[in-house]
């Protein structure tokens, strides 16, 4: 017995000293991030604070659960030189994006050699000197494009067996391109005057100086051509064992043969108009071939351009000037369309606004990119409505747009990506396996949509509605926070239409006059709280099979005969203590519900209530944990 206690304390001391290691390791963290961010300036702050979370509360940073592990803040105007031993304390780091940015002065050798360090984006800064020789071994993506760098590329990427993306273009740099490099494009080290050897033209070694002619009499040289390059010019020139011989010179033909017979000339002509067209040809197929490479690298992402005419696309992308989305204030991405098309996306869904996608861009950036269909009104009203919902300021519980892009044919609105799944999926996709969300968990997504509901209300001089709350446009973050998305796209888009009272969502007075309101939101929130409470669709199925019952008129009957528990999702039934609270919030949705618009509530009225519950269950809970 003696032993085995030894044992367990020398167990729980080492578990402890581990977990002292772990904390000690994450601290370290946060003291060099916090150094970092008081050390650099920054156009948008990032309002790091130490008595937050670093893994869940601070913009930019993602962790492993102990450790920092990725950190992104691209185009967020952070300027001046990175200090060492700040982000070179990172020492779990695997991902790091400062692209965009106007950071200077040298790189500091430790940021490169991070143990773990898997993907490095600096491109677009202003960084200087030379390219530190310490290399992680672990890198497989490193662009330092767009910058300043001189000297040489360091020997020690040779080491680098994992490499798959490289990128030093647009620097200074200067002399060989080690061989291990050669296996990528030019356009990788393009820009740089001083870089030779493959993928680059050849080296030119050293030549020794001309050695005496043997022949007694030199002939003379020829004059120089205006054209040519003088032997001072920065020339690029294959060594000389590499140089085509000179060109023999024909014998010149007898006299009497300089003269072509008519048929000759004739037959010359044809074969050169022919030669003529099969080159017309080939440039036509090429081009044609070309077109379906940018086609197909667009479907892939479903950005699929419509068949209308050549001239009618060209103008949309003039009007917009030259394809580019236009960035909302704020935001700390910096990427172009064509980043966006080269993304590998996977289809979230397709509603009546349009298909919504799941793209992720080169560096490892995810985004949701909608794509709009039927868009209702012209270029100036698009860009007048996404300056309202420009001006809604960011709230925690609404999912921010990023940027947007119009064209005649193409209308996308990219979104932030940080949610574990819509309310519909969450709610929905998992019935039956023991996975659906919790009591607790749906009360504080209900309370979080109610708070970015009432945001929205607030914002446009309290005149914006958001026009089709419904389960499907609630994200559930990573803290189980609601989050209201796709807001304020009515107006450019319309209703979709639908059959009568088959929207399950919509107010009875939004079917009839196509026109959502405020208190029409109320109405679909209230929709959305019935189905938080019962674990049933918007839209229920009656007796006949072409009958169909939407959730308010059937949670009205059931109450109506006082069966006011055969309401709830019995899902919730086996969570003890909480009957009351569900009461309480299925009177809110009720009184959503109501079929005046007038006597809904507002929603700012509505997330107090729902407070009140919260309140009102945590008191619950602490009297039954007191309880002997």
């Amino acid at each position: 017995m003696k032993m085995n206690s030894l044992e367990a304390s020398s167990l729980l001391f080492f578990i402890l000293l581990i977990f002292t290691f772990c904390t000690a390791d994450l601290n370290s963290d946060k003291i060099a991030l916090l150094n970092f961010a008081a050390s650099v300036p920054q156009g948008r702050k990032l309002n790091w604070k130490n008595k937050t979370s670093v893994c869940t509360s601070w913009a930019g940073v993602s962790c492993n659960g102990q450790r920092v592990t990725t950190l992104r803040l691209p185009g967020i105007g952070l300027y001046g030189p990175i200090p060492p031993n700040t982000l070179g304390n990172l020492d779990a780091l695997t991902i790091l994006s400062l692209h965009s940015n106007f950071l200077t002065g040298n790189l500091p050798s430790d940021l490169l050699s991070l143990p773990f360090l898997t993907n490095i984006f600096l491109h677009k800064n202003s960084f200087s000197g030379e390219i530190p020789s310490s290399l992680s071994s672990q890198l497989v993506t490193v662009d330092l494009s767009s910058n300043s760098f001189t000297g040489k590329i360091p020997n020690s990427v040779q080491n680098l067996t994992n490499l798959q993306n490289f990128n030093v273009s647009n620097n200074q740099l200067n002399g060989s391109i080690p061989s291990s490099l050669k296996k990528f494009p030019a356009s990788s080290f393009g820009g740089n005057s001083g870089l030779c050897g493959l993928p680059l033209s050849v080296c030119i070694s050293p030549s020794p100086g001309p050695s005496p002619s043997p022949s007694p009499s030199p002939s003379p040289s020829p004059a120089p051509s205006s054209s040519s390059p003088s032997p001072s010019s920065n020339v690029n020139l294959p060594p000389p064992q590499m140089r085509a011989p000179p060109a023999q010179r024909l014998p010149s033909r007898q006299k009497d043969n300089k003269k072509l017979s008519k048929g000759a000339v004739v037959a010359i002509s044809v074969v050169s108009s022919s030669v003529l067209l099969l080159l017309l040809l080939t440039l036509l197929v090429f081009c044609a071939k070309k077109k379906d490479v940018s086609g197909s690298q667009a479907k892939a992402f479903g950005v699929g351009r419509s068949d209308t005419p050549k001239e009618d696309y060209s103008s949309g992308l003039q009007e917009t000037g030259s394809n580019k989305l236009v960035f909302f204030d704020g935001s700390s991405y910096k990427f172009d369309l064509e980043d966006l098309l080269r993304a590998s996306a996977e289809v979230l869904g397709k509603g009546g606004y349009g298909t919504t996608y799941k793209a992720v861009l080169g560096e490892g950036t995810v985004v949701v990119v909608k794509r709009l269909k039927e868009v209702v009104v012209g270029k100036r009203g698009f860009e007048q409505q996404m300056e309202i919902i420009g001006s809604v300021a960011r709230h925690p519980n609404v999912v921010p747009v990023l940027a947007y892009y119009y064209s005649k044919d193409e209308k996308l609105l990219i979104y932030d990506c940080a949610s574990s799944g819509s309310l519909s999926s969450l709610l929905h996709g998992y019935r039956g396996s023991g996975r659906t969300l919790d009591w607790e968990t749906r009360l504080l997504v209900a309370l979080g949509t109610a708070k970015g509901l009432a945001h929205i209300h607030s914002g446009n001089g309290g005149k914006q509605s958001h026009g089709n709350i419904k389960s499907s446009n609630v994200l559930v973050n990573q803290e189980n926070n609601g989050q209201v998305t796709d807001f304020g796209l009515t107006p450019i888009m319309g209703i979709p239409t639908l059959p009568p009272r088959t929207s399950g969502y919509h107010a009875p007075e939004v079917i009839e006059s196509k026109k959502p309101t405020q208190k029409s939101d109320v109405y679909s929130f209230g929709v959305l709280l019935l189905e938080m409470l019962t674990g049933k669709a918007p839209v229920q199925s009656a007796s006949s099979q072409d009958e169909v019952v939407d959730l308010p008129k059937w949670v009205h009957s059931v109450v109506r005969e006082e069966w006011t528990a055969e309401v709830f999702d019995v899902e919730l039934i086996k969570y003890q203590n909480v009957e009351e609270e569900m009461v309480q919030l299925l009177q809110i949705a009720m009184a959503c519900v109501a079929k005046t618009p007038e006597t809904r509530p507002k929603m700012d009225q509505v997330v107090k209530m729902i407070e009140e519950i919260r309140m009102f269950a945590n008191e619950n809970q602490q009297s039954s944990s007191q309880t002997p």
